[in-house]
């Protein structure tokens, strides 16, 4: 059971980040990859959400597989936020591929932290 919600979650999850990365990017006339780093935090938001629901609320365990796992695994994606930053450097764009990182790593774990606290505190 728990390997079958790991594939509906990805199987939801892979195309929306790809439809949501290409929206995203398709709004934004930079060099800064916009829509990794939307999928990104927003996969962020979403997992600190379902953590901290299932803390609160002891759901069964396929419920963090299909969400976590699946949805979420297929949805982030830090292989493009990798190549994207390396992209980035090799095209002397230091200073952009430092703010990516920054803000990737910064802006996704407090996203993360503050939805789970959230969920917590309002399921819990």
């Amino acid at each position: 059971m728990t390997v079958l919600m790991v594939l509906v979650g990805g199987a939801v999850g892979a195309p929306l980040r790809y439809l949501t990365d290409l929206l995203v990017q398709a709004r934004h006339d930079s060099v800064f990859p916009w829509g990794t780093f939307t999928v990104n935090v927003l996969g962020s938001l979403v997992l600190g959400v379902a953590a901290g629901s299932v803390v609160a609320l002891s759901p069964p365990s396929w419920v963090l597989a299909l969400v976590g796992t699946g949805l979420c695994g297929a949805f982030t994606t830090f292989s493009t936020f990798g190549f994207e930053t390396i992209r980035l450097i090799e095209e002397g764009s230091w200073s952009i591929a430092l703010v990516n990182s920054v803000a990737s790593l910064a802006v996704g774990l407090g996203v993360c932290a503050g939805a789970y606290a959230a969920a917590v505190a309002v399921l819990g």
